[in-house]
């Protein structure tokens, strides 16, 4: 049976190295710089290591009622017996701990069988518990006949039509831009993003890690379109993506995209993710929030990868189910209300 411990100094030294060798394959959720990031912003970041599995946990204490840990994108296992067998040693180690609840969120598919495991599906918090894959195994030269039409059709197009891309370093003047870019998109579609000094000191962290790249797009000389992307691991992820709201050239985006791909692939990527779309079941959904997401996205692979998304364990029975069922939802308001984004 797995045993829970924290991590020596040692092993936080290689964190990364002990996430990416994970049965998942690892995720750059539980990497060192975004934990670094997280810690920065209030978060009490616990490595913990169960049998093989590298864990980053984050620690929030509630006034008055308990300690909660949050495992974003997380624990690394991939079958749901890995995950049973986890569980049943982090649970012991948290109430060892005085935890009252935990969250995680496995990259499982969401028809895992789960009821072994005494876990509580909650409100997701990453985007990407509905997403699209792309699969970077074969060259490139395959990988875009293997697009959908739609998808190849946009990328030359927009090549053919003149359109560039740079790499562009994470200065804070190409922060500043791409951060005035996505806030245009983010109001056009009708999503939260966080204040700009996340971003830049996001971008410029993970650049300097050597895990991130910002990618401008041009037309005839004019900025149309920007993305923040990340490589960890055999994983890379389409963090930030963002266009001008008044379209002068078709398929800037995908052709940007493409560029993006391009790079990931040389670092090493074999898995794309595209980081976000509605369910499967509602891809169609016109009245989706995340419907143009989804037609975007899936010109680069018609299928949609579900996962079983963000569950919560109850540790301490009483305040655990308290903390799922009401206070949780009570406490992401009003910090909301107050900070103008994301609990987590």
């Amino acid at each position: 049976m797995n045993t829970a411990r924290f991590a020596t100094t040692e092993e936080i030294d290689h964190w990364d190295d002990l996430v990416i060798a994970n049965p998942s394959g690892g995720d750059v959720l539980q990497g060192r710089v975004f934990t670094d990031l997280k810690k920065k912003a209030g978060w009490r970041i616990r490595h913990i290591i169960v049998g093989n599995v590298a864990v980053a946990a984050m620690e929030k204490t509630i006034p008055l009622f308990g300690k909660i840990w949050y495992i974003p994108r997380g624990p690394g296992v991939s079958t749901a017996d890995e995950l049973l067998e986890l569980i049943r040693a982090l649970r012991q180690f948290a109430i060892r701990h005085r935890i009252i609840s935990l969250k995680v969120e496995p990259a499982l598919p969401i028809d895992t069988p789960l009821g072994n495991i005494d876990l509580l599906p909650t409100h997701p918090i990453q985007y990407n518990c509905s997403t699209v894959l792309v699969d970077l195994h074969d060259g490139l030269e395959t990988v875009l006949a293997h697009l959908p039409q739609k998808g190849r059709h946009a990328i030359r197009r927009a090549e053919r039509d003149g359109v560039t891309v740079r790499l562009v370093p994470s200065t804070r003047e190409n922060c500043d831009i791409m951060y005035d870019l996505f806030l245009t998109t983010a109001q056009g579609a009708g999503f939260v993003i966080r204040p700009r000094s996340y971003y830049r000191e996001f971008y410029h962290r993970f650049s300097e890690a050597g895990q991130g790249q910002l990618f401008f797009a041009y037309f005839n000389g004019q900025l149309v379109a920007g993305a923040y992307a990340i490589v960890y691991g055999h994983k890379s992820t389409y963090k930030d993506g963002a266009s001008v709201r008044d379209k002068i050239t078709y398929g800037a985006s995908h052709y940007l995209q493409w560029r993006v791909i391009e790079w990931a692939k040389q670092h090493g990527s074999t898995s794309h993710d595209l980081c976000g779309t509605p369910p499967a079941r509602a891809i169609d959904d016109a009245t989706h929030p995340f419907y143009g997401l989804g037609r975007f996205k899936t010109s680069f692979n018609k299928s949609v990868t579900d996962y079983v998304g963000a569950l919560n364990l109850p540790i301490r029975p009483v305040r655990g189910l308290l903390w799922h069922h009401f206070l949780e939802k009570v406490v992401r308001r009003l910090y909301f209300l107050r900070h103008h984004e994301s609990y987590y």
